[in-house]
């Protein structure tokens, strides 16, 4: 828009943009002026525009800049207008304020240059081709590329360059390593060439700046060794590592206190697993499979190394514990140790030199501390087995297979021996077990029997157990009370007998038979001559006689007691079976004992039973009781013996009645007499509690008295100690207040004289420098000035007085206050040689 006033005042820094209608040109007026506007002129600004003022270390942006030659001079096109480079845009920095030319935009008004610090550094791109300035030398910048400018320093923007982020160096700690990756192919700080993607670490501690192709992918922490704990590691592929190593792809190590004290993996290597320590005492020792060669540091395969304490040592990779770690073989005097041989070696364990074969057996015998050499194999630990004179145990040699029995002393296995396990069928099993049971503890039910030991079975007294060897085929007998020891081919004769009552088949199963005199009850039932069916319970006291020449006789008739019954029983029932109830009911006992027993030859009844088969011997028959089977004949019988014990009844209660009032008449007495001496008693008792209960009061009260008066005594000592600490404390802190207000004037002391110092240095350096300007000063001024213009100065003030004398015509003049004497000799000597042109001498006071 066009002012309306032709005249306009512009001043100092200030522009206004006029338009020549004729020309249709725009130039720009600067100020100070008063501008006249004519008439084909048009003034494009309302009012006067403030030029561009770019303070000290500021930038602006202008678009559309204007073009100048290599002398800074305007270029003009031929209408004589400022060419202009549009589309285009110019940085200016710091200089004399300027006005925008018609056409000019600025686009961003000053702003401050950006101060890049320490340890920072701006990430920038070029835009388009350019040639670039660093330290003196020409590089040759392409668009698209990147780089830092890094700190300290002020960066000056340039059109070609964009700013793209600021980037900070990461600070890296101790015992700590930045991971970085290439983005591109690149070159790092040590000028070591990065391929893409490849990984590295910057182990220096400080501030790292990344450069521009360098992409942070994170911190590794260093891995702390100690004595106890190393690190396995792995190698990704082939490189050297900070030992200067060369590792290939795929190998591993560990990495110990003895290499380092921290340390930190490399990109190239991968920690698999921490590895601890493996310490053997003196009395321990390990066998470890695969181990290293230390020449090759390979691992010998198939190989082992017998490592013995006290050390301590770390697994190498494929180095493995067999067994794990081991204590060292104790062997007390009745120890050994069965040894076999894995492989072909010389045993020197002995004083001898033995040669031993792959599978060879043999012992070692304490007392001694025994380490077993790569070569040999512990079979077992042996003992030597105490025995009593009733214990044993079986024993096998396993070159021959024989077995033996060792009774009746301390035995220790030979090398090709081993104890040898009895079997034993269940049944003998289960009775062995109740008898040493029954032996032990009632209590228990079960007894774990050791299957190598001699089996022993205590026989009973009066009884009789068959032992019958395989091997001889022969059959002996022991009678009790004795201790029977198995042979390793000798097995027990097991009794199946009848038992219950009635009696049952093989109820009882027994190794032992017992020899009596015992006896045994049965139940029968019998049928008389009219056909009364009655029940019978019969006792049969019995023995066995024993036949010395034979005993084994006991043992030819498996179930005696089945035997007998049904042979009594056959006997009772045939003999019953002539008789009529009433008969039988009156004559039971002679009936049946006549059956069993048979008469003599004189028609007397015998008193025995013998069995010849096994010598069983019946002595007596008891009738414990007949009861009919049929229900009327039982009736009345019990009817019978009902009225029986009715009379029986009431008699023993008329009895008994006048017994039990008796017996309460006396009770009641007793019971009166009872109750007044425990009165008596009561009030003895209540006396004493009188008497101890005025002691209680008098006792609780002195005891109050005595704990108020200590109570009051601790109460005034503890006031007083509290006082005593209370000033302690006040004089403690007065003193800690007053060092601290004469730690802080000597502080302020000690500052001011150091204020007044450095003033007085200051001043002294003030002076000093001031003097050093005065000198350079007058310096430069007589340099500037010059001897001859100096020499002219000088001669200046004499040359005119002399004129002026001689202007007055003066030869010579002597001027004196009269009071001063006067040397008229050099006076006069000066006047003779002085010239002629009338020199002037004066004397002041």
């Amino acid at each position: 828009m066009a002012t309306p006033s032709t005249v306009i005042r512009i001043k100092p820094h200030q522009y206004i943009h006029v338009l020549d209608n004729n020309t249709n040109v725009t130039r720009v007026e600067v100020g100070p002026q008063t501008f006249t506007r004519l008439d084909h002129e048009k003034v494009l600004t309302a009012t006067p525009l403030p030029m561009i003022l770019i303070p000290p270390r500021n930038y602006c942006i202008v678009e559309n800049p204007i073009i100048k030659d290599k002398d800074g001079k305007l270029v003009i096109d031929q209408f004589q207008q400022p060419k202009l480079r549009h589309g285009d845009q110019e940085i200016r920095f710091a200089q004399d304020p300027f006005p925008l030319y018609p056409g000019e935009i600025l686009a961003a008004a000053p702003v401050p240059l950006n101060v890049v610090q320490a340890n920072n550094a701006l990430r920038l791109r070029c835009l388009r081709d350019f040639v670039d300035i660093v330290d003196k030398k020409e590089v040759v910048r392409v668009a698209g590329d990147e780089w830092l400018f890094e700190g300290p320093g002020t960066y000056y923007p340039r059109v070609e360059v964009q700013v793209l982020e600021g980037v900070k160096a990461i600070i890296i700690k101790e015992n700590q390593a930045l991971k970085l990756k290439a983005r591109l192919t690149t070159k790092d700080r040590k000028g070591v060439l990065r391929q893409v993607n490849e990984e590295w670490l910057i182990r220096d501690s400080g501030a790292y700046l990344p450069g521009v192709n360098e992409e942070i992918v994170g911190f590794v922490q260093a891995l702390v060794l100690t004595d106890r704990i190393g690190y396995h590691l792995v190698a990704l592929r082939s490189f050297k590592d900070i030992f200067g190593k060369l590792r290939k792809a795929g190998e591993e190590w560990i990495i110990t206190l003895k290499d380092c004290d921290t340390y930190i993996p490399d990109v190239n290597e991968k920690v698999l697993r921490d590895v601890k320590a493996i310490t053997l005492t003196n009395r321990q020792y390990c066998i470890v499979d695969s181990p290293v060669d230390p020449a090759t540091g390979k691992n010998l395969l198939g190989h082992q190394d017998l490592r013995k304490g006290e050390r301590t040592f770390f697994l190498l990779p494929g180095e493995s514990l067999v067994k794990g770690i081991q204590n060292v073989n104790v062997l007390s005097e009745d120890e050994a140790l069965l040894l076999s041989s894995t492989e072909s070696f010389q045993d020197k364990t002995g004083k001898e030199v033995v040669n031993r074969k792959p599978g060879d057996l043999w012992m070692i015998y304490g007392p001694c501390d025994y380490i077993p050499p790569i070569q040999v194999d512990i079979v077992e630990r042996r003992k030597r087995i105490p025995l009593d004179v009733n214990e044993g145990i079986y024993v096998r040699d396993t070159k021959t297979g024989k077995v033996r029995s060792v009774i009746g002393s301390s035995y220790m296995l030979l090398p090709n021996e081993e104890r040898w396990a009895k079997p034993l069928t269940p049944i003998v099993e289960e009775l062995l077990s109740k008898s040493a049971t029954r032996d032990v503890n009632e209590e228990h039910n079960e007894v774990d029997r050791d299957s190598t030991k001699v089996v022993t079975y205590r026989v009973p007294h009066k009884a009789a157990v068959q032992i019958y060897d395989y091997r001889k085929k022969e059959a002996r007998v022991v009678f009790g009370p004795e201790l029977v020891m198995l042979a390793p081919d000798e097995e027990f004769t097991v009794l199946s007998l009848s038992g219950k009552i009635p009696k049952r088949p093989n109820h009882i199963r027994s190794l032992a038979l017992f020899l009596g005199p015992d006896f045994m009850t049965d139940l029968i039932t019998v049928e008389t001559a009219d056909h009364a069916r009655l029940s019978l319970k019969l006792s049969y006291n019995w023995e066995f006689q024993i036949d010395s020449a034979n005993p084994s006789k006991l043992f030819a008739t498996a179930d005696f007691t089945g035997d007998l019954c049904k042979a009594t029983g056959s006997l009772v029932r045939a003999a019953v079976a002539s008789s009529t109830f009433d008969n039988f009911h009156k004559h039971s006992s002679d009936i049946i004992q006549t059956a069993v027993f048979g008469k003599d030859e004189e028609g007397k009844p015998n008193n025995r039973l013998v069995f010849e088969t096994n010598g069983l011997v019946i002595t007596n028959i008891d009738v414990q009781s007949v009861e009919p089977v049929d229900q009327r004949t039982l009736d009345s019988l019990q009817k019978s013996v009902q009225l029986a014990i009715e009379i029986t009844t009431k008699s023993q209660e008329a009895t008994a009645r006048q017994e039990a009032e008796r017996l309460e008449q006396m009770a009641r007495g007793e019971l009166d007499r009872q109750k007044i001496l425990d009165e008596a008693e009561a009030e003895k008792s209540r006396a004493n509690l009188v008497k101890l209960q005025a002691e209680s009061a008098s006792v609780e009260s002195t005891g109050q008295a005595i704990a108020e008066a200590r109570a009051r005594a601790e109460a005034a000592l503890i006031a007083t100690e509290s006082e005593v600490k209370k000033t302690k404390l006040e004089c403690q802190a007065q003193e800690i207040e007053a060092c601290a207000e004469l730690e802080e004037e000597v502080a302020k002391h000690e500052v001011e004289i150091e204020h007044t110092k450095l003033l007085n240095e200051l001043e002294v350096s003030k002076a000093q420098q001031l003097a050093d300007i005065e000198v350079s000063k007058f310096s430069n001024q007589v340099t500037a000035l010059g001897t001859d213009t100096i020499k002219s100065i000088a001669q200046a003030g004499p040359e005119m007085q002399a004129k002026l004398l001689q202007g007055l015509g003066l030869k010579s003049v002597l001027l004196t206050d009269g009071s001063s004497p006067i040397n008229l000799f050099n006076t006069a000597a000066g006047l003779i040689g002085g010239p002629q042109t009338g020199n002037v001498e004066s004397f002041d006071e």
